[in-house]
């Protein structure tokens, strides 16, 4: 089948995230990477969640070609007008979830893939060996914590000088800069007391709101990036007390901050433990704590990068046009590869609009998938003749 009818096929298997995982179409995928010719592998992330590899074998392992993609989708949600997984067609465009993020992708991917893997196996006495290896890896967790990217480069499925291409929707420009991502809990304990007598005690959401109000004038003093813009904070969640007639003896907030270059979890770090130093003294008492519950750092745009340099060409070629390159508002598997092997040839180019990824009547537009694969083809054919 073509990438059309493949996406509409990876759309029918749920891999929502959380929910059904990614078992079924995590088997669908390998079984079809092996029918391609490829050599499999696959490797257990948690419990019934595994990430798959093909690889085409070249005459040098390394820099691998390595096209990346997420298995998992978002929930289903509420708000559709049509089933979610049968994978309509109507109006050029195919719908469902995941039909952007990243079933069409991932179905893109793996059919550039497949053809060179198949054309390799069938003709293997007539043809010369690839020059260089192609590499595909469907990863599980993208959705949540990315703990499927992450395993790969632990087992070794990546290197530092690999071409990583992931195909997050992109909607035709080559995307590589991404914000950093630093998550806190800050907590903070107080003195119970009787509401009546607050002398008596420590109010703890009172010190936690003195620490929030000087995270937040803090961040708006930061550097701003040339391309990625300003850093960005916010609360995502806050509790604090057990009765509104008594002082708050516990309080607790999530951070999220989003950083750019030169910022980074060191520095805001400064940040959290003056503010907390600043809530202390604000509230007598109080005693603030905090723990880092995610770090993911800023990734900036390589423009001398190999991979750019034959990417935008391919994208020329099959479009006629000079690509626009910028900067993925969210973090993707190829930053997270980026962030933890310091790789600079990590980026993301896909099919459909990001905006359309994780609402209702979610959609791809079928032309977006066509494009694709033919900048994987070409991408594929300059990655051979520059090894």
């Amino acid at each position: 089948m073509d990438a059309v009818e493949l996406t509409r096929e990876l759309i029918k298997i749920e891999s929502t995230d959380p929910g059904s995982w990614e078992t079924e179409i995590g088997e669908y995928i390998c079984d079809y990477l092996k029918e391609s010719g490829a050599d499999t592998e696959t490797y257990e992330v948690e419990p019934g969640r595994k990430i798959v590899k093909g690889v085409v074998k070249g005459a040098k392992a390394h820099p691998a070609l390595v096209f990346i993609c997420h298995m998992d989708t978002v929930v289903k949600g509420e708000g559709w007008t049509e089933n979610a997984f049968d994978a309509e067609v109507s109006d050029g465009k195919i719908w469902g979830r995941g039909a952007c993020d990243m079933k069409s992708g991932l179905a893109s991917a793996l059919t550039a893939f497949a053809e060179v893997a198949k054309s390799q196996k069938e003709n293997a006495e007539d043809v010369e060996k690839l020059p260089g290896t192609l590499v595909f890896i469907g990863t599980v967790d993208e959705e949540a914590d990315m703990k499927g990217s992450e395993a790969a480069v632990q087992q070794g499925w990546i290197q530092k000088e690999d071409w990583v291409l992931d195909m997050e929707p992109t909607s035709g420009m080559i995307q590589m800069a991404h914000k950093g991502r630093t998550w806190f809990e800050l907590n903070v304990e107080g003195i119970t007391a009787h509401a009546s007598m607050p002398e008596k005690g420590a109010d703890a959401i009172a010190g936690i709101a003195f620490m929030i109000a000087e995270i937040r004038k803090a961040m708006g003093k930061v550097p701003t990036h040339e391309e990625l813009g300003k850093s960005t904070v916010t609360f995502g969640q806050i509790s604090g007390g057990y009765s509104p007639y008594v002082v708050s003896d516990h309080s607790m907030v999530t951070i999220d901050m989003r950083l750019v270059p030169p910022m980074n979890t060191q520095e805001a770090e400064k940040i959290v433990r003056k503010a907390i130093e600043i809530g202390e003294n604000a509230v007598p008492g109080v005693k603030g704590s905090y723990k880092i519950t995610g770090d993911r750092p800023p990734v900036e745009t390589h423009m001398e990068s190999g991979l750019m340099k034959a990417l935008s060409e391919s994208v020329k070629k099959v479009t006629g046009k000079d690509p626009v390159v910028s900067a993925f508002t969210g973090y993707t598997d190829t930053a997270v590869v980026a962030g933890l092997l310091g790789n600079p040839n990590c980026m993301s180019y896909g099919p459909g609009n990001l905006a359309q990824a994780h609402k209702p009547d979610e959609y791809v537009e079928i032309a977006d998938i066509e494009r694709c694969v033919q900048v994987y083809r070409e991408l594929i054919c300059l990655y051979e003749d520059m090894i």
